[in-house]
Parts: structure tokens; C-alpha cells; sequence
């Protein structure tokens, strides 16, 4: 009796690597729960990939899958591309990494491991996330969908009525995380440095973990008598306190969280205007019912309807969804995994 055909997904963060699978007859997930280890990045791209493979060998032993069923595998790492597999410049990542044809270096690894070619897609992680997460959020519904994942970065993606994401002429589609902020719409705050470069204040920097370091900077100097304002530790481990602190109320978090959300709300404003999508789904450790509390989850959301709204299409005040991501850490593994099982029906 043959085993059913399965098809895997590699989720490449700047820190984490994840992999995932869906089901060939109904692209179900296999399981909830991803393979995770170290990206491992600051070894150099053979220990990268070794990770990669190591991922797929021990999420197959886990669910007692063989190298036979893997019909085809996507890989989900962050962009931007010089060419299709060749990475640009990438703002969390190492500067050695540009130039780096990651396709062919993970596709000759994939091959060595299961004895044969498996073909590979590869894409912008955010994108690649958005298809995951698209897929949920519409059902059969033909629709448009819009996700923004705040994390290390800001992930963004546009999928189309047909599931597959906006990757644009060179493949930079959907960088929407350096797009230029409306400072002028949040106080005048100065333009925060971006890790990608640019000077003219990126939204990755105001709305994800990237920016906190100068986002807490900023408004700290309001609260003198803060803990965090007396606190000797590096900047990194006060910003990784401030989700915490913002669950239990404290004023200097919450208001950097609620900074966080109105620069998102008027972020998807500026995105409806040019997409008009139906659905617009937020993700990232900010909406991960792991990570936060249903009360942090609808104050960030209820902030960043109400800074989107007045600035929304009057049709599109009516039909405009805005909703939390449902797959959390999956999306882009499964996302991923949905893109290779698409491509292997279109080339039928």
C-alpha cells in the first residue's frame, strides 16, 4: 500500500528555523507542532543549510514520514533577492549573506539527503507567510488578502484571488516594511535607523522588535522613575521585558505598544489604498496566543482599526476585515509547503 505524498516547508528567520508539511490531498497540515532549531546564521551559510536539511530529517522522524512521500519542499527565508534564489542585502542578516544562491545550495543538500532531485520553491518569507494564512482566513471565498507580521521584522504580504503572493518584477514585492512612515501622524518622532539602510524612517522600525531599542530611547526619558530607566542591563534585555511589563499594565510598555499599533493601523491605510484587499490579517509573537493575553491582543488591534480607519475609502470602511493571524509560528512553513504543493499542480 503506498504512503500519501506529503510536501514540506522550511521557515528561515533571522534567529529560528522552522519546518513544517501539509498533505498533498488536502493540504491539511501534518502536524501543529514545527521542528525548531538555532538559524545558526553567525556560522556561514554551510551551517544554515546543514540546519535546513536537519530540520526536514528530524520533522519526517517525528511524524514517522519517509524521504518517499516528500513530493516537493518551499523555503521561506527573508528577502530581498538579487535574482530568484540569490539574496540582496538583508537587513537582519549577516552582510556575507548577499550574493548567496541559497536555491541551489539547499536544493544539491535536499537531494544528497533523500537520494533523488525534490523539487524546491523559494520566496519572501513574509509572503510565503501570507499564502499559510490567506488560505485560512477565506475559505473558498475569492479574495484578496493583506498580512503584516511584526517580529524581528516587519513580514509583509499581498496574495492574489488565487492563493500565490505578489513577489513583483525583482522579486522585492511586498517589502512594505521600508516603506517610509507618516511621522508627521505620530508626534513628529525623528526617523528611526533601519537595519536595511535606508534614513527615511521604515515602518519595520516603529512597529517591530528591530526599533524598540530606539523606540524605548524615545520614551523613556517620560518616565525617570521607571525600573527600566534605573535598570544597569544591556538595551536588549530591557526591550525584551517590555511585553511583559506591557500585560500587566505598566504605562511606559503599554504606550509604547499602543505607538506600535497606531503606526501599524496607519500603515494598512496606506497599503489599502494601493491593494484594496478584503481581508488584512495580523500576525507575528504580537497576536500569538502563546506569547500574549487576550487583552493585549484586542487593545493592539482595537488601536490599530481605529488609526486606520479615518484615513480608509468609505466602501472600504465597510468591507475591510481586519483580523489576527490563526497559524502563528505555521504560517510561513506552512505557507511555504503550500506554495511547492501549488507549483507542482500548475506544472501538471
Amino acid at each position: 500500500m503506498s504512503r500519501p505524498d506529503i510536501f514540506l516547508g522550511t521557515d528561515s528567520g533571522a534567529t529560528t528555523s522552522k519546518t513544517g508539511g501539509i498533505w498533498a490531498s488536502n493540504a491539511a497540515p501534518i502536524s501543529n507542532h514545527l521542528r525548531q532549531s538555532s538559524t545558526n546564521s553567525q556560522a556561514g551559510t554551510a551551517a544554515v543549510v546543514s540546519g535546513w536539511v536537519q530540520g526536514v530529517i528530524g520533522f519526517l522522524e517525528e511524524n514517522k514520514l519517509a524521504w518517499s512521500q516528500v513530493r516537493g519542499v518551499g523555503l521561506a527565508i527573508p528577502g530581498p533577492y538579487k535574482r530568484y534564489g540569490v539574496l540582496d542585502r538583508t537587513a537582519n542578516l549577516p552582510a556575507s549573506f548577499e550574493g548567496w544562491d541559497f536555491h541551489n545550495d539547499y536544493a544539491a543538500a535536499l537531494a544528497q539527503a533523500a537520494g533523488r532531485l525534490i523539487p524546491l520553491v523559494s520566496g519572501n518569507d513574509g509572503n510565503y507567510g501570507g499564502v499559510g494564512e490567506a488560505q485560512r482566513v477565506r475559505g473558498d471565498k475569492k479574495a484578496s488578502v493583506l498580512m503584516l507580521a511584526p517580529g524581528s521584522g516587519l513580514g509583509a504580504a499581498l496574495i492574489d484571488q488565487n492563493g500565490l503572493p505578489l513577489d513583483g518584477d525583482t522579486l522585492a514585492g511586498m517589502e512594505a516594511g521600508h516603506m517610509p512612515s507618516p511621522l508627521h501622524l505620530l508626534g513628529g518622532i525623528r526617523p528611526f535607523r533601519c537595519g536595511c539602510g535606508r534614513d527615511w524612517g521604515c515602518v519595520e522600525a516603529y512597529t517591530t522588535l528591530s526599533g524598540l531599542p530606539q523606540l524605548l530611547e524615545e520614551k523613556l526619558p517620560k518616565y525617570p522613575d521607571h525600573e527600566l530607566a534605573r535598570s544597569t542591563k544591556p538595551s536588549k534585555e530591557k526591550v525584551f521585558a517590555l511585553r511583559t511589563l506591557a500585560q500587566k499594565g505598566d504605562a511606559l510598555a503599554s504606550e509604547i505598544f499602543d505607538f506600535q499599533a497606531r503606526a501599524m493601523g496607519l500603515h494598512v491605510a496606506n497599503l489599502a489604498m494601493a491593494l484594496d484587499p478584503e481581508f488584512v490579517v495580523i500576525g507575528g509573537g504580537l497576536m500569538d496566543p502563546e506569547s500574549t493575553t487576550p487583552e493585549f491582543r484586542a487593545r493592539y488591534l482595537r488601536i490599530l482599526k481605529e488609526s486606520a480607519w479615518p484615513y480608509l475609502f468609505p466602501a472600504q470602511r465597510d468591507t475591510l476585515k481586519i483580523v489576527p493571524a490563526s497559524l502563528g509560528e505555521l504560517s510561513q512553513a506552512i505557507g511555504a509547503a503550500l506554495v511547492a504543493l501549488y507549483s507542482a499542480r500548475q506544472s501538471k
